[in-house]
């Protein structure tokens, strides 16, 4: 007889905190932020299914750019809440996955994944992002083409050096959303570099800046068609 009161108790007690739990809506999100958003934010809902309390004793990101937030650590049977994921985009570009790691106090529970999946529009692309001379080379002009992404409807682009020995031209190529930079060193004889400032007309309210290098030096770089971020 006593060890079926025992068996009983430990069932019961096994079965409660069997229901100790926390049932997420969904474990993964993708967002679609626009031209000029500067953060990405995804709600993470839950809701404790089960018939006690439980505590959220450990909330983190994968890393600085994204910060969870939330209410209260301790949920109670039936009440619902959400953590909420804030990814600063800054000044990046394309598919960014960031992810939350929730841990609770539920006996023998693995922490929960949250996964933010933040597509980011194409802002343009410099192709080549970097132009080469060797020291000594004809000081001939070497052009960077511009392209506009799909959804990024710039009408034109400005174009600055950070050094006055490197000059920078733009013509616009046939049919829109392209343009050919012209950049061309006043002389090769003795290193230097620059920094190109492409700034663009759209989106209105926060304009995009791109970024490409020019250099004269003796070595040859490795280069190939980069994405350059937006800010």
């Amino acid at each position: 007889m006593k060890s079926h009161f025992a068996f009983a108790i430990l069932f019961g007690f096994i079965s409660t905190i069997a229901h100790a739990e926390l049932k997420w809506d969904q474990t993964t999100l993708e967002l679609h932020p626009g031209f000029g958003d500067k953060e990405a934010v995804g709600h993470f809902k839950y809701q404790n299914v089960g018939k006690t309390a439980v505590k959220l004793t450990s909330v983190k990101a994968s890393c600085g750019c994204t910060v969870p937030t939330w209410k209260k650590d301790e949920v109670d049977p039936g009440e619902k809440g959400e953590i909420t994921a804030t990814f600063s985009i800054g000044n990046r570009v394309g598919t960014q996955v960031k992810t939350v790691s929730v841990q609770t106090d539920e006996p023998s529970s693995q922490p929960t994944v949250l996964t933010l999946k933040a597509v980011l529009p194409e802002g343009i692309t410099l192709v080549p992002s970097f132009v080469y001379w060797k020291v000594g080379e004809k000081a001939a002009g070497k052009t960077i083409l511009v392209t506009a992404g799909k959804d990024y409807l710039a009408k034109k682009i400005e174009v600055q050096t950070s050094n006055p020995q490197f000059g920078a031209t733009v013509e616009p190529v046939k049919g829109g959303g392209s343009w050919k930079i012209l950049v061309t060193p006043l002389q090769t004889e003795r290193s230097g570099s620059a920094v190109i400032t492409v700034k663009t007309d759209f989106p209105k309210d926060s304009p995009g800046v791109f970024y490409a290098n020019a250099s004269v030096a003796g070595g040859l770089p490795g280069q190939g068609p980069t994405s350059v971020p937006r800010q």
